[in-house]
């Protein structure tokens, strides 16, 4: 149609309200609704929404954002140099993203067409992407079809992305570009890149189903008598026997309708397991999480005559802890500990280094313990949270910040952990853009909430822990400098399981009480072979391995026999056939101390070190070595 007939009709229609013949009736039906929404056709630009609030629905549309990230990328640079770029926006029509030529998008901000701005036809009348979202169809809007006449300097071709379960509109992606760039093809690019972020969400939703099935496998046997549903993402049934549906529907007839846990389909992953505990009085929920993220549940229903168990106070799982309490004598675990005393004392922000699995949490929980009152203990690991979910969980939110949330907001870790110790896991993990944050509350004592602008003063203690070589991240690039100097005014290595020799036989006992007990079983018996065996194994794992190995073999163990070496996993029982044989400790200690030293190049201060005993200590046993030699 010629752009003339066009902008004829576009003008008749200003001025009396005259319908045109010429005008397509999609675009004659949002002309129409535009004027409902009593938009002027001089208005010159879209809205933008506050950075804040441009935070929160990037977050609440993550998925989406990440689905097309590919395409976002690949648009950077087919885009470059057309004239032309590529948008994502919501499904209320907010800018999420906008990627492509950079005059594009340099003139796009003229009328606030990029991040942030606000394209429904309610703010804007007429255009692609609020058209699109509209009418729920694929849109090419060209020049004068625009409603605001400052608009009409561009073409655009948008298509709806529907959410692969259900096919609700869950944003839109959309072409833009000045009038003489117009192309008929690009709306049939648009609908094809839509099609592309939904297989995404449909691939991501399959590989979340399958991850929630196989943890619903691996503890079905404890589950026997009961009847199962397992769910997704907005509640989608993933599993489920029919007695299970019938007596959900016995028990609430708001819970399950196409298929689906509607009750779940507007609620945040935190708040799954209230709801459903609202609904189904006396079931239990086990959360799936992957990488740290909610990704679905599973929803036991337990028999009638079973009673619910006392829910379990996490307050007392995290009391203060005794430096004392902490297992280890060799020296230099006697020496970290009294660093870790001194430290304490001071009050300053403590950074603890080391390898993953060496108790860095437990040094920490010593720490915030050794100061009267203690206050609360508040941990977070920036390494177990989506990038978009660090921000929320770390300094909260405001009301109204996420569907489904408490209308009151909530308080994030920073404010929780006033009056007491804030332990930030992970720490090189945090995003850069949000390092920024954390040092300017670090620094003033003041946190503002994820879309609020009230300053709430804390006062805390800082313990981060870290497995990463952070000097190294800085020189990098990818860790403020300032950061890291404002939590690391001290700094405490934490030896890996390998340096501190004999304490691998106190924690071996330890444990083995302990998870014997939590077993209702007696304490478990090991061989000298295979108590050999576990002290000469180099643990790379540290603790966390050496917990998981004793629970294991005390679970797959008899009662009524010791442990012995074939009884140990592989690696460490190859380990044990590698070293020299052995009948009693003395022989192993004597291997061990010469392998120390051999691997040290004769330097016996660092073999004391590797070993785990003082310098004097290894004279000693040196010189009883030569004398029974």
């Amino acid at each position: 149609m010629p752009h003339r007939e066009i902008a004829r009709a576009w003008e008749a229609f200003h001025q009396d309200g005259a319908a045109s013949a010429v005008i397509r009736p999609a675009v004659m039906a949002s002309w129409q609704r535009s004027r409902l929404h009593l938009i002027a056709a001089d208005r010159a630009a879209a809205p933008l929404v506050s950075e804040a609030e441009l935070f929160r629905r990037r977050h609440q549309n993550n998925r989406l954002v990440t689905a097309a990230r590919p395409a976002m990328e690949e648009a950077r640079h087919l885009l470059s140099d057309a004239h032309s770029m590529l948008i994502l926006s919501d499904p209320d029509g907010t800018i999420l993203e906008a990627e492509g030529d950079a005059r594009a998008l340099d003139t796009g901000q003229e009328v606030k067409l990029q991040q942030g701005g606000l394209w429904c036809e309610a703010e804007i009348g007429t255009n692609a992407i609020g058209t699109a979202l509209a009418c729920g169809r694929p849109v090419q809007i060209h020049a004068a079809e625009h409603f605001c006449a400052p608009v009409q300097r561009w073409t655009c071709a948008a298509a709806p992305v529907r959410h692969p379960l259900d096919r609700e509109i869950i944003g839109a992606v959309d072409i833009s570009g000045s009038t003489d760039t117009f192309n008929p093809q690009n709306l049939a690019h648009a609908v094809a890149l839509a099609h592309q972020i939904e297989a995404v969400l449909g691939r991501r939703m399959e590989m979340e189903h399958e991850q929630v099935l196989r943890h619903f496998l691996s503890k079905r046997s404890l589950w026997l008598t009961e009847e199962i549903l397992a769910f997704g993402r907005s509640g989608a049934l993933i599993y489920s026997t029919d007695r299970a549906l019938k007596e959900a529907a016995r028990r609430s007839d708001r819970l399950i309708t196409d298929g689906r846990l509607t009750a779940l389909k507007d609620v945040t992953p935190d708040a799954w397991a209230a709801r459903i505990a609202q609904l189904l009085p006396g079931a239990s929920v086990e959360i799936v999480r992957e990488d740290g993220e909610e990704i679905g549940g599973v929803v036991v229903l337990h028999a009638a005559r079973r009673p619910k168990s006392a829910p379990r106070d996490p307050g007392r799982e995290l009391e203060p802890l005794a430096f004392d309490a902490i297992i280890g004598e060799s020296a230099i675990m006697q020496e970290v500990k009294a660093k870790a005393r001194r430290m304490a004392e001071s009050g300053l922000p403590i950074l603890l280094e080391g390898e993953t699995g060496v108790g860095k949490e437990v040094f920490a929980r010593a720490i915030h313990g050794a100061r009267a009152p203690a206050g609360p203990f508040v941990p977070l690991n920036c390494g177990g949270l989506p990038r978009d979910l660090i921000a929320s969980e770390l300094f909260g939110y405001e009301k109204g910040a996420f569907t489904g949330a408490d209308t009151s907001g909530k308080q994030g870790k920073v404010e929780a952990a006033d009056g007491g110790l804030l332990c930030l896991d992970e720490i090189g993990e945090m995003p850069l853009e949000l390092q920024s944050y954390l040092l300017r509350v670090l620094e003033d004592g003041v946190v503002y909430r994820v879309g609020g602008h009230t300053g709430r003063r804390v006062d805390l203690r800082l313990v981060s822990m870290t497995n990463r070589d952070l000097t190294g991240e800085v020189a990098a690039g990818r860790f403020r400098k300032d950061l890291f100097y404002r939590i690391a005014a001290l700094r405490l290595r934490i030896p890996p399981l390998r340096e501190r020799g004999e304490d691998v036989l106190l924690l071996l006992d330890h444990i083995g009480r302990s998870a014997a007990a939590r077993a209702g079983l007696p304490a478990p018996r090991f061989t000298e072979a295979a108590r050999a065996a576990l002290a000469a194994y180099s643990w790379p794992g540290n603790v966390r391995e050496l917990r998981n190995v004793v629970e294991m073999l005390i679970a797959m163990g008899s009662a009524d026999a010791p442990i012995d070496v074939g009884d140990l996993p592989p690696e460490i029982a190859t380990a044990a056939v590698a070293a020299p044989a052995a009948t009693d400790l003395r022989t192993v200690e004597e291997a061990a101390i010469r392998a120390a030293v051999e691997a040290c190049g004769g330097n016996l201060t660092r073999a004391a070190r590797r070993l785990g005993i003082a310098r004097s200590t290894l004279y000693m046993r040196l010189a009883a070595l030569e004398r029974d030699a």
